[in-house]
């Protein structure tokens, strides 16, 4: 069995949460009660339990920008990261950092962007067009 990452963090709509887990990124929905919702994240889990989100902040350098620490990320393909950025773009949603092309023509070549879910939680998304540059120096 491969491997997979687990993450619980807390929410403060559930409702909130589905949509925009559910709808906007096209997450599956999985096991829930009704304090807390499972959903499969591009090939991970992550559980969302209502309660106060964790605090954030501008501490991360990357290049020359400060993100948002800590935060939850994902890489994807360039295809299904252009994908996804297209239906996020449409939707109006507002990004903390929009779509960026990052550290161009290293080795670590990546699409990112970065926004925040409905209970303000930082996710960042990288594009890779082959995992190989994801731990390349």
């Amino acid at each position: 069995m491969p491997s997979l990452s687990h993450l619980a963090h807390h929410v403060t709509d559930l409702e909130g949460a589905r949509r925009f887990c559910g709808e906007l990124l096209g997450c599956a929905e999985g096991p829930s009660t009704e304090t807390w919702v499972d959903f499969g994240f591009f090939g991970h889990q992550i559980s969302l339990h209502v309660g106060q989100p964790f605090a954030t902040s501008n501490t991360g350098k990357v290049g020359d920008q400060m993100v948002l620490m800590p935060h939850l990320g994902v890489i994807l393909d360039l295809e299904s990261w252009g994908k996804l950025a297209g239906r996020l773009v449409a939707s109006g949603l507002e990004f903390v950092i929009p779509r960026t092309l990052r550290f161009e023509g290293d080795p670590g070549e990546q699409r990112t962007m970065f926004f925040r879910d409905p209970s303000g939680s930082p996710i960042k998304v990288k594009g890779f067009a082959s995992t190989s540059g994801v731990f390349a120096s």
